[in-house]
């Protein structure tokens, strides 16, 4: 009991509870810190009462360990519990243009889990061309939104103006600030930040210091290792799986049961990536003369780099792509150090020219099975967008993140059956 106690106090001093405007890597990154220094905590207590004898060590390792890995779980079930009920969240107001507005409102809505509630979106067009709003207008929509906040009892407010003039932002967060407890800017900053900046006092001056964690050596030999703890043991218990879906490919359509393939690695070293074969062994020659002959074929080819419909799947292969199965050959790949758990999409050579300028820091880590854009959009999402999403895993990237992404994979399989 003593060691839930710690446990509880140091979530809270972490602000866990509720745990509102933290996304996941962040509620699991403090959520190790806060069970790790529980247990300090209690050994501690323990040397200094000297209690040791007293305490059996292998029940608070399970204790501890029971509550490093279900914790997660249990928390996001009551926020999907409080959900329901109406009880979780907090109404927030957002100040921007319609465009930005919008995008904020999306983004809250998809990532519930902040605890976000949107209950109005006011919108102002302040540019350098033309301030389309005056000193009193800017005064009346403010005590609008305080009126409004007052009356759904609302201490946030989300500004979302990328291309206001500073001292009219200034002007407005002023206005606002006096009466509401949390006020948050979204800069005009895209591209050039990440989720892992920290703002900076330069002496007065404020500024934000972009971290990439991947430039840090020891951070990819952390991944590599996280990689091997999973891939080693899961390949074992995966092992009498993969063997019957090598016999159900042998037996329905003959041929080789593996597919390999050239992929890009790190660096863009080429590496020959291996897939169940899900298709017709002529399967590229067909390919080609399908986007020679059919011109709706190319056009969805040349959006998704797949095709929902493809003639060329086998009935096993259309089983085992709709349920991912088809990459399990991949482990080889991660055991081998040519591929990761998680990473970005494992790109096409021929794709190297549309990939672009991003290919120089897609390419900085080895690709996944798994991704951020398999867990966001599945196939649903255009080429270019998947490229921004992995460019984005980059410069974001932790391990906290690799969990949560590997936990969303788990949660789309089970799930989603979009995958083609």
């Amino acid at each position: 009991m003593p060691a839930i106690i710690v446990w509880v106090l140091m979530r809270t001093l972490l602000g866990l509870y509720p745990g509102y405007g933290l996304g996941s890597a962040e509620q699991l990154r403090r959520h190790a810190f806060a069970t790790f220094a529980a247990l300090a905590v209690l050994a501690i207590f323990a040397l200094t009462l000297e209690a040791g004898p007293m305490i059996s060590r292998l029940q608070v390792l399970l204790v501890f360990l029971g509550l490093l890995v279900l914790a997660p779980f249990a928390q996001h079930l009551a926020k999907m519990v409080m959900r329901r009920v109406g009880v979780w969240g907090k109404p927030v107001v957002i100040l921007g243009d319609k465009e930005a507005g919008e995008k904020v409102v999306r983004l809250l809505t998809e990532e519930w889990g902040l605890g976000y509630d949107p209950v109005a979106v006011f919108g102002y067009r302040l540019d350098r061309s033309a301030a389309l709003a005056s000193n009193a207008a800017e005064r009346q929509a403010t005590a609008d939104v305080l009126t409004l906040a007052d009356e759904h009892g609302v201490d946030t407010a989300i500004f979302a103006m990328p291309n206001t003039r500073r001292e009219q932002l200034a002007n407005l967060v002023g206005l606002v600030k006096l009466s509401l407890q949390h006020v948050l800017i979204i800069p005009n900053l895209e591209g050039l930040t990440n989720s892992a900046v920290v703002a900076r006092d330069l002496g007065g001056t404020f500024a934000v210091e972009i971290k990439y964690n991947l430039l840090n050596p020891w951070a990819l030999r952390a991944k590599r290792v996280m990689d091997l703890i999973i891939t080693v043991p899961g390949a074992a218990l995966l092992l009498p799986l993969v063997l019957v879906l090598a016999l159900l490919v042998r037996l329905e359509s003959g041929g080789p049961v593996f597919y390999t393939d050239k992929r890009m690695g790190k660096d863009g070293k080429l590496f020959s990536c291996v897939k169940f074969r899900t298709m017709v062994s002529d399967a590229e020659a067909v390919l080609h003369r399908m986007l020679e002959e059919d011109a709706t074929f190319r056009d969805e080819y040349s959006k998704y780099h797949k095709l929902r419909d493809d003639p060329r799947v086998t009935r096993v292969g259309g089983f085992m792509r709709k349920t991912s199965l088809d990459e399990l050959p991949q482990l080889w790949n991660v055991l081998r150090g040519e591929m990761s758990l998680v990473g970005p999409r494992p790109y096409l050579p021929r794709e190297s020219q549309e990939i672009g300028a991003a290919q120089g820091e897609i390419l900085r880590v080895p690709p996944g099975i798994t991704g951020p854009w398999q867990v966001a959009g599945r196939n649903r999402t255009f080429f270019g967008e998947r490229i921004q999403i992995d460019v984005c895993y980059v410069g974001d990237w932790s391990m906290w993140l690799d969990i949560i992404i590997l936990a969303r994979t788990v949660r789309t399989l089970l799930l989603d059956r979009a995958a083609y």
